[in-house]
């Protein structure tokens, strides 16, 4: 799975809620006000799902969460997918 694949994964879910709002892949999603505490949860959820990892509670730091590319490290951290474009 290529990082492109995850950050175009990612995307495809936070759009419902972007509106017309462009988000370039290190914008931070919760300043854009795209995600709160409580949508982090169903963000957390998705992940778990679309890419088959368990998000632990020491993953749950919010950095991690900032951005669709930090979003897309963890996933590829969890995978243990080649970091790649």
């Amino acid at each position: 799975m290529s990082r492109n694949d995850v950050i175009d994964r990612i995307r495809t879910f936070l759009a419902p809620h972007m509106g017309e709002h462009v988000l370039a892949d290190e914008e931070d999603i919760f300043a854009a006000g795209i995600v709160n505490s409580l949508f982090a949860m169903q963000l957390v959820v998705f992940i778990e799902g679309e890419f088959q990892v368990t998000v632990t509670p020491e993953d749950l730091d919010i950095d991690r969460f900032r951005s669709i590319s930090a979003i897309a490290d963890l996933v590829l951290a969890k995978t243990g997918a080649v970091r790649h474009a």
